[in-house]
């Protein structure tokens, strides 16, 4: 299918060949028949990506310092290189569309193929020709409404939420600054709600527009005596709301705004303008300040758009999908005149033109883009076209599945560079991502349908990078396919798919290999290497100076991610039975203070006893200094102590004498020679049997970790799966 992208590196505007979307639980997909361009949000994301870095790094202090922060910690190489990466992804462009269902999810009992719908959402109702959206934010067409006119459900939806935190009433006096596409919406909506309004804007083209669609009056906003003719179309009060709609750094409709609004009315601000409040205007006045937050309640809100838990309506009349609704009904009442804003329409092949219009036409207002509905659904677009028809002796033949961050920017680069690779397919999701990568590593094809990767008889090994929630069920099918598996950690969130994986595994002789890749990091290799020779137990310490993340990343979802305990510290419960060479026995779990929103799974201690007698502690905590270097362990054996900075500086000393090794410009946390081992081990057809057996006891203590968190008692087992 055929997509609207924006080089996030260059502002260059393209329309790529991608792998339609696949279909995901709790969404539908829909065939767009148009779209509408947004000259607000849409122009400046195309102006932020045509800056240099350091302007970009200007504008956006908060991305910089997060590179900054990540550089001190991993190494200046290692932050610039993720930087970079996460810049070539192509950015989706586009949240304003309609169409037609083509598939609906099996939990979605609402909306069924063939039901024409208006769609919401950037990354969702995109300007693409199939599109996937959650049930929150598509909502059904009356049958009197056009697809065209309902491809602007989303932006007269921000302009009703614009009037709603307004509060205007029948016979108020209502302003509107910025006579853009939701300005003469907005000024609609406030004539349907029986207002009197007064429309504002620098183009005299926009006022004759506004007088057209229903303004009762319009003023130039340079008139010197803008504020007089306000008091006398008002009786000398003032108007009792003014909206913002306009779209400029300038202050000046902040401070129009305050001025030609009555004592102890309201302001409300849905363009994005200068805010430098004039406080002596506002405060003399009592003034009302209000920013209108897109579509309504919901947005930004992930539980309500991306899991589809809507809100009472009792305690929430107007949602964003409430919004949407409401104004198809205008639509459908004939009070929105749509045609009279749309300036252009062009087929989805010309959207590079459509963006040279709208940045260089000052007439325009509206640009709708149009669709082939006729073309059919293809989740599977070709890179290369040479095909592979037998196994090659020294190649192994790999299938991807995930194409996310830390599979762009880590994973499959170093992949990319291995000796006897060959790169087959790649699949994600939203199939953007996969196409991307695999235009830039030479992949062979892109698909956003993981069972073409599966199913592909020229694929001999895959690397599983999703989400965690898919980690053992595609194993499993990995497995009976007959391929090896390369799975990132954990590698099951429940001892019943853990149990199913071992099963699978012991039937199929396959090699499963688990990304717990701290274990072949030099400095690990060099820490094994001393203590060889060991006759007794090691005391261990691993401590995890994690980051605050929010409260509703999917890494909280008990179903997607497991908590923290399950995602993260897993890797330094098996790095310490790791360096031990011991399979772990017995466990405890402390919560760190209070448990509150998602502390519970932020801020612990888990204590292990390993069969050889050795103990081990890890305290994982988001409560430290965040210049602190991330991770730390120690571990004293024999008259010896062994300690590693981040990855970064190892000391080894014993009987006094210091050995050190150093890394400056990267942070090697093993990545690479994980995967060499995981291709070489393919090549030479070996098993891997005891690094999986120490993966899946450390896997089973992680759960079982869990466990004893939710009890708060101790946890001994004797007799592990393996």
């Amino acid at each position: 299918m055929k997509q609207v992208l924006l080089d996030l590196k260059t502002g260059k505007i393209f329309v790529d060949e991608v792998p339609a979307p696949a279909l995901r639980r709790g969404g539908i997909l829909v065939k767009n028949y148009y779209s509408v361009i947004s000259a607000g949000t849409e122009l400046n994301l195309i102006k932020f990506a045509k800056r240099n870095m350091l302007l970009k790094a200007k504008e956006r202090p908060d991305l910089a310092r997060k590179v900054f922060e990540k550089a001190k910690r991993d190494g200046w190489l290692t932050a610039f290189q993720q930087a970079m990466r996460r810049l070539e992804k192509p950015m989706p462009l586009g949240y304003s569309s309609a169409g037609k269902v083509i598939k609906v999810s099996s939990d979605i009992i609402d909306i069924k193929p063939g039901d024409r719908v208006a769609c919401a959402g950037a990354e969702y109702a995109s300007h693409a020709e199939v599109i996937f959206v959650p049930r929150n934010l598509c909502v059904k067409i009356p049958d009197n409404v056009s697809l065209k006119h309902a491809a602007f459900t989303t932006i007269g939806a921000i302009a009703m939420q614009g009037i709603r935190n307004a509060d205007v009433h029948i016979g108020e006096n209502v302003a509107v600054i910025g006579l853009g596409l939701i300005g003469l919406i907005t000024l609609q909506i406030a004539k349907a709600a029986g207002c009197n309004v007064i429309g504002i804007d620098v183009n005299p083209n926009k006022l004759r527009l506004a007088k057209e669609l229903g303004a009762n009056y319009t003023l130039l906003a340079k008139e010197s005596n803008i504020k007089e003719k306000i008091k006398t179309i008002t009786s000398g009060f003032g108007v009792d709301a003014t909206i913002i709609t306009a779209a400029t750094k300038s202050n000046i409709p902040i401070i129009l705004a305050g001025n030609i609004t009555r004592e102890r009315g309201k302001v409300v601000v849905v363009g994005d303008v200068g805010l430098k409040i004039p406080r002596d205007t506002y405060y003399k006045k009592e003034l009302s300040l209000v920013i209108s937050r897109s579509y309504g309640p919901g947005r930004y809100d992930k539980l309500y758009e991306e899991k589809g838990i809507d809100y009472p309506i009792a305690y929430v009349r107007w949602t964003e999908t409430r919004n949407m609704q409401a104004f198809l009904e205008l639509l459908s009442q004939g009070k929105i005149n749509i045609d009279k804003l749309i300036t252009h329409e062009l087929p989805l092949e010309k959207a590079e033109e459509a963006y040279k219009i709208l940045q260089e036409d000052r007439k325009r207002i509206a640009i709708v883009l149009k669709y082939d509905a006729e073309k059919s659904l293809k989740t599977k677009v070709i890179i290369r076209k040479k095909p592979t028809t037998s196994r090659k002796l020294d190649k192994v033949r790999i299938g991807v599945i995930g194409a996310g961050i830390h599979a762009s920017t880590t994973i499959i680069p170093i992949l990319s560079k291995i000796p006897h690779v060959e790169l087959i397919g790649i699949a994600s999701a939203t199939g953007l991502s996969a196409k991307k990568v695999a235009e830039k590593y030479k992949f062979k094809y892109a698909t956003s349908d993981y069972n073409q990767i599966i199913n592909d008889p020229d694929i001999d090994a895959i690397i599983i990078l999703t989400q965690n929630s898919l980690h053992a069920s595609l194993t499993i099918k990995a497995l009976k396919a007959g391929k090896h598996v390369f799975v990132e950690k954990p590698l099951a969130l429940t001892i019943h798919e853990l149990k199913k994986i071992v099963e699978i595994w012991r039937q199929t002789n396959k090699i499963i290999m688990v990304g717990y890749n701290r274990r072949y990091a030099p400095m690990t290799q060099k820490i094994i290497e001393t203590l060889s020779s060991r006759k007794q137990p090691l005391v261990a310490l691993y401590r995890v100076n994690a980051e605050q993340i929010p409260s509703d990343h999917w890494i909280y979802d008990l179903k997607e991610g497991g908590g923290r305990l399950i995602s993260e510290a897993c890797h330094f419960i098996d790095y310490i039975q790791y360096i031990a060479q011991s399979p772990i026995t017995r466990i405890f779990t402390q919560l760190i203070g209070q448990s509150n929103q998602h502390d519970i799974t932020d801020n612990f201690i888990v204590n292990l006893i390993l069969q050889d007698g050795s103990i081990g502690t890890v305290i994982y905590t988001c409560l430290g200094d965040k210049t602190l270097p991330k991770e730390y362990f120690e571990v004293h054996t024999e008259n010896s102590t062994i300690i590693l900075h981040n990855y970064r500086e190892l000391k080894i000393i014993k009987d006094g004498k210091k050995n050190i090794m150093k890394t400056f410009l990267i942070q090697d946390k093993g990545h690479r020679n994980e995967l060499k081992h995981f291709i070489e081990s393919v090549m030479r057809e070996g098993n891997l049997e005891k690094e999986f057996e120490l993966a899946v006891i450390s896997t089973l203590a992680t759960l079982k970790a869990k466990e004893a968190l939710n009890r708060k008692t101790e946890v001994n087992y004797k007799e592990l799966i393996m």
